[in-house]
């Protein structure tokens, strides 16, 4: 397909890209006192961070747990809370190539409809609406009629903000028997569903999203060719087992951690919590980057079974202490009205009797031991499944 691009480094080759982001990494690590990887690789090697560390750090060294923040014009909070720097340098957060891939450009108005308030959502997108040269009304969240009202009177004719509150000012102008000229939409912050994107679509608007945070900007886009999200260019993205920082294989669902290139904020390996999965190939549009899956799920899978917690912390635990496990899985049922826990253990051989007291030592519980083949678990980034029934 016929694609131009929001600039040269959406395009370069696999080899380019590496080298610069190791060099940009290698920098990033200076910032926060750590020596140079040989490779993005050794990435690897290094802590990650999770979202509690960084509440815990903020708490101790306010406003942000004494990483090396520069040149930032806004101060946000998110719940937690937790506190993100924001700057107005050209694309900070980098959603200007998200909004670019969208179709947006100078000649749209876009309506803003994410949060200016306290969390930086809003702020967000209008940055990247001025970096492909968009004007922005920052209509933010609420007062519908009155977003009807003046999406008729200027033109708009793009929208931003979650999926679903596209449809709740369609449906408000249809009410009102006012013609919208929406005919674009770059969507974050919730699940588009296929159901409501082809609604969209119904009414003359592509529907294009993108997973973005608050505390690291856009990750990953979509472009027309809709398949898959394309990782950004200022970014280094990880799928890893969740509880752990060990990367898992291409293909493999797993927790997304990020690592910033922005020199104004180094987050280095921050755990997002979410769940995906690295896909094969490049898109069909001709950007090189690879693409994860998008979001399936959140990597926090921690349950209580018989009363106590079990995290995935705690089932990599279990996995380090044993050299010939390679895979575990927790699984939660119920029997005669009472909690079952079973571990799936993948091992060449092993001694059911001995996993069962590291487990009772390390998840603080007894369960049941399966021992299966290396490989025989599902690769579905779950490693404790809940297979109780709540209705």
């Amino acid at each position: 397909m016929a694609e131009t691009y929001f600039d040269d480094l959406e395009t370069r080759s696999a080899d380019a890209r590496e080298a610069a982001q190791l060099e940009a990494l290698n920098a990033q690590l200076a910032r926060v006192g750590h020596a140079p990887v040989a490779d993005l690789a050794g990435l690897a090697q290094l802590p990650v961070m999770r979202k509690s560390d960084l509440t815990k750090l903020q708490k101790e060294q306010p406003p942000f747990g004494g990483i090396n923040v520069s040149n930032i014009t806004h101060v946000f909070q998110s719940p937690g809370p937790i506190y993100e720097p924001g700057g107005s340098s050209h694309d900070w957060f980098r959603m200007g190539r998200f909004l670019h891939a969208a179709g947006l450009d100078a000649h749209d108005i876009v309506q803003n409809c994410f949060g200016y308030h306290l969390t930086p959502a809003g702020h967000m997108f209008e940055s990247g609406a001025r970096a492909v040269g968009a004007k922005v009304l920052p209509a933010g969240v609420g007062q519908t009629e009155l977003q009807v009202t003046a999406a008729r009177d200027i033109g708009t004719t793009a929208y931003a903000g979650t999926p679903d509150y596209l449809k709740i000012i369609l449906e408000k102008a249809d009410e009102m028997g006012v013609s919208l000229g929406i005919a674009k939409a770059a969507v974050g912050g919730g699940a588009l569903f296929p159901s409501l994107r082809q609604y969209y679509i119904d009414r003359g608007i592509s529907c294009l999203q993108c997973y973005a945070t608050a505390d690291v900007g856009n990750i990953a886009y979509e472009s027309a060719a809709m398949e898959g999200m394309i990782l950004d260019e200022g970014v280094i993205v990880e799928i890893v087992t969740p509880g752990t920082g060990n990367p898992v294989a291409e293909g493999e669902v797993g927790e997304v951690v990020v690592t910033t290139l922005n020199a104004d904020y180094p987050l280095i390996r921050f755990a997002t919590g979410d769940l995906s999965a690295i896909m094969a190939g490049a898109s069909p549009c001709g950007r090189t980057n690879r693409r994860i899956k998008g979001w399936m799920g959140r990597a926090d899978q921690t349950t209580k079974i018989k009363g106590m917690f079990v995290r995935p912390e705690q089932v990599a635990a279990l996995v380090a202490h044993h050299d010939e496990i390679t895979k575990a899985r927790v699984v939660a049922s119920r029997a005669s009205e009472q909690d079952v826990m079973t571990v799936h253990i993948e091992s060449a051989g092993g001694d059911a009797e001995v996993y069962g007291h590291s487990v009772a030592q390390l998840l603080k519980l007894k369960g049941q031991i399966v021992i299966v083949e290396p490989g025989s678990l599902p690769k579905d980034g779950l490693v404790i499944e809940d297979q109780r029934s709540y209705d």
